[in-house]
């Protein structure tokens, strides 16, 4: 019983460094979306102020969906109903995403990366904290 114990804080701490880590993705973007706008994406500052807005908008919710994961790293084994909400957040985003290549085409390199973030990391740390989650009310 003890080594489960170990392992499970040990699975529960590693998870909180990398929901830590990958957090920092959309905390940062979401920042230097708002306070720049469209140059942060390389565009022309305000050239449009319509995609202007509404990107600092967006901008704004990535910040707090960053912010959201991070609040869930002191007590992540109690947290699955945040990080799911969280996690059906971003996936949602990332659908929007994924369609838009398939109308549009390829983006940039750091738009993939977004939706391999949002696809691909978001769900997988979702998956890892449920296990967390359901190892912590097994020995709890």
């Amino acid at each position: 019983m003890a080594g489960d114990d170990r392992r499970g804080k040990a699975q529960a701490g590693a998870l909180r460094v990398a929901v830590a880590v990958a957090a920092i993705v959309p905390v940062a973007a979401g920042l230097d979306g708002m306070l720049r706008g469209a140059a942060f994406l390389g565009g022309q500052p305000a050239a449009n102020l319509t995609l202007d807005s509404h990107l600092r908008y967006l901008s704004g919710l990535l910040l707090a969906v960053g912010l959201g994961f991070w609040s869930t790293i002191p007590r992540i084994e109690q947290q699955a109903a945040r990080f799911r909400l969280l996690t059906a957040i971003v996936v949602t985003g990332g659908l929007g995403r994924l369609y838009g290549i398939i109308i549009e085409g390829l983006p940039p390199a750091p738009m993939l990366f977004g939706l391999a973030m949002e696809l691909g990391v978001t769900p997988l740390l979702c998956w890892w904290q449920g296990r967390v989650a359901a190892r912590g009310a097994q020995s709890g």
